[in-house]
């Protein structure tokens, strides 16, 4: 990957379809989905790449395991990695672990770093179906510190489920950010990335990422439009250095993500750094050794 000759880095995309054509969500959180969000296409693995590769972008791609809580199959960990491997040049696999599997869990996190090259873990507390500082979760949490990845973790509100009866069983209150300051002071060395705006918790996830010197926030699933003013505020000052731009797609393209971002009121000094800087910093490409700001 050449680092210098991209114009960005996305860090949150998903890997919706397999090869096979089996939907990272049932067709009921799918529907729900489609309608929060609006219609949009479910591309492979290959033609993501290929998406990025003519922007001249590259981007992190996983999915969502959360087979516990749905029993919905999820895409597999290693063909995202390998597909991100066959296509290097523009993406960066992270993997998903459902948390309830234990042991078996952190064995196969252990491998798909060691074996896979993966780079960090999605969780989305929400689906999975569980508190971020549950300490069921701290032996998964341990190795990926131990190795060196990167703990994504979605917070705020989720268009999954959104208009289904019951939301679908899936409560948001496990995606409060504040529930990750836990797990930010028990793992001191885990680097951890906030996805989203986290509506209506904004304000608690600045607070988290201003406190501890290893959280950042991806502005992901959000037009910049939309964004609350204290959001733009610190991402402009405090949090220069740790804020990241994350599109969502498919949901959300990056076509739509960048033109709205252009019309942001941000430095232009801070523009690069959220763009791509930050994050080739985070993700140690280009020669960049992953370092954490204090």
């Amino acid at each position: 990957m050449n680092v210098e000759e991209l114009v960005a880095i996305d860090v949150h995309t998903h890997a919706e379809v397999s090869a096979d054509g089996h939907a990272s969500l049932s067709a009921e959180l799918f529907g729900a989905s489609e309608k929060y969000f609006k219609e949009h296409p479910r591309p492979t693995i290959p033609e993501m790449a290929a998406y990025y590769r003519e922007r001249k972008m590259a981007a992190v791609v996983f999915t969502v395991d959360a087979e516990h809580a749905t029993g919905h199959r999820r895409i597999s960990n290693e063909e995202v990695a390998e597909s991100c491997a066959a296509h290097a040049d523009v993406l960066i696999p992270f993997a998903s672990v459902d948390p309830w599997k234990g042991r078996a869990g952190v064995r196969e996190a252990r491998r798909l770093v060691e074996e896979y090259g993966v780079r960090g873990f999605k969780f989305h507390p929400s689906i999975q179906g569980f508190s971020p500082d549950d300490r069921m979760a701290y032996p998964l949490y341990e190795v990926i510190e131990e190795l060196g990845a990167i703990a994504l973790f979605h917070t705020g509100q989720t268009g999954i489920g959104a208009g289904v009866p019951g939301g679908g069983g899936i409560r948001l209150k496990h995606s409060n950010p504040m529930l990750v300051d836990d797990v930010a002071v028990d793992f001191p060395d885990l680097r951890i990335i906030l996805a989203h705006p986290s509506f209506p918790w904004q304000d608690e996830a600045l607070a988290v990422a201003t406190h501890k010197p290893y959280v950042h926030i991806d502005l992901s699933g959000w037009s910049p439009k939309y964004f609350p003013p204290q959001l733009v505020r610190y991402a402009n000052t405090l949090l220069k250095d740790k804020v990241l731009f994350g599109s969502d797609y498919p949901v959300i393209t990056p076509d739509r993500w960048l033109a709205d971002f252009d019309r942001l009121d941000i430095k232009p000094e801070v523009r690069p750094k959220i763009l791509k800087d930050n994050a080739a910093r985070l993700l140690g490409l280009g020669g960049q050794k992953g370092t954490r700001q204090p």
